[in-house]
């Protein structure tokens, strides 16, 4: 008893057909990627000005005599104004331009925020 050649054929072609829906079957596609939570908090707006510490002082307050500028008490206007004219490369600065692009808009807003309500 043997198969025939056109009954080989078909069970063949059928297989074919049968594994080409499998591989060109568009699988769905990965769940997006959690991110990070905003950093516009309170918590996070926090965070981000400690990284200005190191230069700024801790809380915005630099130390006496320094030539660095205090952030703690400024006007929030000011603070947003200067932060986005370093990030634009329109205002001198040695490293504040690279610091500045580093931060959304919103997240420039949110250190505006926390530094002006901080006493000088």
């Amino acid at each position: 008893m043997g198969i025939s050649k056109a009954a080989l054929s078909a069970a063949l072609a059928g297989l074919a057909l049968g594994w080409g829906s499998v591989v060109g079957a568009q699988q769905p596609a990965p769940p997006a990627p959690a991110f990070a939570p905003s950093n516009t908090g309170a918590a996070g707006a926090r965070a981000m000005a400690a990284n200005c510490a190191a230069c700024h002082g801790t809380e915005g307050r630099p130390a006496q005599g320094s030539a660095v500028a205090g952030l703690a008490g400024m006007p929030r206007d000011w603070i947003v104004q200067s932060m986005t004219q370093f990030k634009e490369g329109k205002k001198p600065a040695t490293v504040m331009h690279q610091i500045a692009k580093g931060y959304s808009d919103a997240e420039i807003a949110a250190m505006g925020d926390y530094f002006s309500k901080l006493p000088r």
